[in-house]
């Protein structure tokens, strides 16, 4: 009975025996959840920017431009034969700027 009361008299020790669980948390919050939330939000914001001309990259690594956006596909326009594919939204990895295609 002595025991439970020496430890629950002392916060400082207790505090002490979660610290390295709490500094876990905040690193691996750090280090793994944010920055996979901004890409997150990042991509999000990239694909409602998604308009008519655009040349995008999938994730299958299919190039092409689009043609038309609905709400949740997009049509491509593939070189070299002008075929056209449907693609769902989540399929595009990125939009290609012109800077991107002249860099060696």
């Amino acid at each position: 009975m002595i025991s439970l009361l020496c430890f629950a008299a002392n916060p400082l020790q207790s505090l002490t025996t979660f610290a390295p669980f709490i500094l876990i948390f905040v690193v691996f919050y750090l280090f793994m959840i944010r920055p996979g939330q901004r890409r997150q939000k990042t991509w999000q914001e990239m694909l409602s920017k998604l308009k008519s001309g655009d040349r995008v990259t999938t994730t299958g690594g299919i190039r092409g431009m689009v043609i038309s956006v609905k709400e949740d596909i997009v049509q491509l326009r593939v070189a070299p034969d002008n075929i056209k594919l449907e693609v769902v939204k989540s399929a595009i990895a990125s939009v290609t700027t012109d800077e991107d295609q002249s860099k060696p």
